[in-house]
């Protein structure tokens, strides 16, 4: 996550500046662009601008890629900066969000609010009269999926909150497709499902490191709510489903060669580093031991690979 070291402070303690006091303009332009948390970003636009190449079977419209990676940016922005103000109250009490903007004080909650709207009306208003209004449509969707459907229903309710809630992390690869085709198709939707079940066990690794986190603001994450052997059985079923879904491109005719080797080479080491991670689970490993974080690292290497042949595969065809 990107946050923004403003002050060291005990978690669980909100730094509320007083009237007047002094919030450096360099660091309150940092608070804002923390605000958007840019690393998810980073993440989303992997997924975003691949799928374009594939869609235009060569280089897409250049100007295009970069409206739409804008667009992109101040839509995700937007809903990370929402996520952010509905859920200050947990974030000031977990280590791992603890020095958040609105945590801090550098951002007031009203700030915060207004900014994340803002960019929700302007983000839409830039698709739609940019790029297209299927795509304002789906970056509308997928902010308001994020912030209500995930942030307000399922993240505090239920430890299928990351599975159900990913689905707004999936939508750049369909945003991608209809900027440059303005339409639909199979291969937006095979990549849209390789997002889906990649979610769950690429945040499950994390979610195992930091569950006391969670457990203390009552976040029933899977790992809190469920032993590391059942959340290793569930990321080795979901990565299973992730790596065969992933090879569907090329017997649909979207991909060639190129990306059926880099699909299987990665999606092989991923199932590797998987059935590690259960082995270890079962063996009742725990702490350092279990190592969870290689899947969690090796989970956005392979999202990349994976990517990148989506784009290169079309040159080699």
């Amino acid at each position: 996550m990107c946050v923004t070291a403003v002050e060291s402070r005990p978690a669980g303690v909100v730094l509320t500046p007083s009237p007047g006091g002094h919030r450096p303009f360099g660091a309150r332009v940092k608070a804002f662009v923390a605000l958007t948390k840019p690393r998810i970003i980073e993440l989303l636009l992997i997924t975003t601008v691949p799928v374009m190449f594939l869609a235009a079977r060569s280089v897409p419209d250049l100007w295009l890629v970069l409206i739409t990676c804008v667009g992109g940016y101040l839509s995700a922005g937007g809903a990370n900066a929402l996520n952010m103000y509905i859920d200050r109250d947990i974030d000031a009490l977990m280590d791992r969000t603890s020095q958040r903007p609105l945590v801090t004080g550098m951002v007031s909650p009203r700030e915060a609010l207004v900014f994340g709207l803002t960019l929700t009306v302007v983000s839409t208003l830039w698709f739609g009269l940019l790029v297209n209004w299927l795509s304002a449509a789906l970056a509308l969707g997928a902010l308001l999926f994020y912030v209500v459907v995930y942030t307000l229903i399922l993240k505090r309710r239920t430890s299928q909150n990351i599975v159900w809630g990913g689905i707004a992390g999936c939508m750049p690869v369909l945003i991608g497709w209809s900027a440059v085709t303005n339409s639909m198709s199979w291969a937006p939707v095979v990549l849209f499902l390789v997002m889906f079940f990649w979610t769950p066990p690429h945040y499950w690794p994390l979610s195992m490191k930091v569950k006391e986190d969670y457990a203390r603001v009552g976040v029933p994450m899977l790992p809190v709510v469920a032993s590391n052997r059942v959340v290793a059985r569930q990321i080795v079923l979901y990565s299973w489903v992730m790596v065969l879904v992933s090879l569907l491109l090329t017997p649909l005719g979207y991909t060639g060669w190129f990306y059926t080797a880099v699909a299987l080479v990665a999606g092989g080491w991923w199932l590797w580093e998987a059935h590690g991670l259960q082995s270890r689970a079962k063996a009742g490993e725990a702490g350092g031991k279990l190592k969870e974080m290689r899947l969690f690292h090796w989970s956005i290497t392979y999202v990349s690979l994976l990517f990148v042949a989506v784009a290169v595969d079309p040159f080699l065809r």
